[in-house]
Parts: structure tokens; C-alpha cells; sequence
């Protein structure tokens, strides 16, 4: 993956359909879809309970793009080799996972897949400032992870400003998940992110066999994204 600051959509499939995964990832990349986004969730660090390795296995074969794990576990450590063994072109692990986050990240970084650090609403962007020479990315989270279709939460808008000035000219992706549509995509591209996981907003209304409904949700998420890094430049 070469880098650049182009607008990325990546759908998060805990929206999809669960019985059509497959269909459901050809769709979203037939239809636009830059990255396939998948969020782990073991409910214990989130109140949630997703997908295991061979899960993620089983949809390496249907991502085409470029397929984006997000770890929502602790301890995290312990799953890295497996999800990269799984297929992960990128994983990204919780700051708040561990007490050892430098470790963490130097263990995604063994497996010779892309490294990405996540923060969750209430923790402060100063958190990273010594990890970002590790890291292909940074993940703000607008919402508290663990469910979909939640309520975007403005103040990440600053988050993601902040985590701008402290990358510099690095070569880092600021993506940014949780309430993420084209009424609230603007300001965050503003403030510099470039990567977009949406679940809901991309889903909502269509299926494997109304795929352009996907289509039409990814290109507004874009129009609107495109629009304002436009307006920004």
C-alpha cells in the first residue's frame, strides 16, 4: 500500500449482512469501498463479542482491497501473530489496551503487516506522541467502542486536529470511526483525517441484491468528504 492523503471509505462489516459475508464484501468493494474494515471485539474490553481469527481467515479471500483489523481486545498481545497469520493487512491495537503499548506495537510490526494505534473518546491525544515513529496510522475513535450505529461525538473533531500537528510530514493515515456519514464527515477532513470506517451509514437500506444502495451511501460519504478537503485546500 503506497501512501497518500486521498479520501479512504472503509465499511465496517458489523453491519452486514452475518449470514452473507462473502457477498456482502464483494458488494461494498464492487460498489466503492476503498479498505474492508473489521472490528474484533472479545467482551472484555468491550461489551461486545465479534470475530475470532477464523472468521477473519474466512473473509481473506473475498477482500480484493485492503482489509483493516482493528483489535477492540485485552490483552491484545497475545492474538497479534494470529490475526496477521489470519490475513490482516493492517492491525491496529488500543492504546488503552495494555500497560506496554510501544511492545505492542513493535509485535504488529514482527509480522511484517501495516501498524495502527487506537484512542478511545476519553483518552488525550498527548497519550501517542512517543509511538507515532511505530505507527502507518492513528485511529481516533468518535464514539466508545463496542456497538455500532452510535452517536457522533464532536469533540473528537479536535482529537483528530491535535493528532495532525503531532504527525507532521510523517507518513501516517488518520483514520476515524464511530458516527461517521456525510453530516459529520466535513470538519473531520478539515481537521486532517483521511480514512473513514462506517458501518451503518454505508449499509443502511441496501443488501447483496441492492447493492447500488451502498454505492450511493459510500459516494455521499465521499462527495461530502471530497467537498471539504476541496474547501480546505
Amino acid at each position: 500500500m503506497s501512501f497518500d492523503r486521498s479520501i479512504k471509505i472503509a465499511p465496517s462489516i458489523l453491519s452486514a449482512d452475518f449470514a452473507n459475508f462473502g457477498a456482502e464484501i464483494r458488494a461494498i468493494e464492487d460498489q466503492g469501498a476503498d479498505w474492508v474494515h473489521i472490528d474484533v471485539m472479545d467482551g472484555h474490553f468491550v461489551p461486545n463479542l465479534t470475530f475470532g481469527p477464523p472468521a477473519v481467515k474466512a473473509f481473506r479471500p473475498h477482500v480484493k482491497t485492503f482489509m483493516d483489523v482493528h483489535l477492540m481486545i485485552a490483552p491484545v498481545d497475545p492474538y497479534i501473530e494470529a490475526y496477521a497469520e489470519a490475513g490482516a493487512d493492517m492491525i491496529v491495537a488500543h492504546w488503552e489496551a495494555g500497560p506496554h503499548p510501544h511492545r505492542t506495537l513493535q509485535a504488529i510490526k514482527a509480522q511484517g503487516v501495516k501498524c495502527g494505534i487506537s484512542l478511545n473518546p476519553g483518552t488525550p491525544a498527548s497519550v501517542i506522541s512517543e509511538l507515532l515513529d511505530l505507527v502507518d496510522m492513528v485511529l481516533v475513535m468518535s464514539v466508545n467502542p463496542g456497538f455500532g450505529g452510535q452517536k457522533f461525538i464532536p469533540g473528537s473533531v479536535n482529537k483528530v486536529r491535535q493528532v495532525r500537528e503531532m504527525i507532521g510530514d510523517r507518513e501516517i493515515h488518520i483514520q476515524v470511526d464511530g458516527g461517521v456519514d456525510p453530516t459529520t464527515v466535513g470538519p473531520l477532513v478539515e481537521a486532517g483525517a483521511d480514512c473513514f470506517v462506517a458501518g451503518s451509514a454505508v449499509f443502511k437500506g441496501g443488501s447483496v441484491d441492492k447493492p447500488e444502495v451502498y454505492g450511493q451511501n459510500i459516494a455521499a460519504i465521499r462527495a461530502a468528504a471530497e467537498g471539504a478537503l476541496k474547501a480546505a485546500q
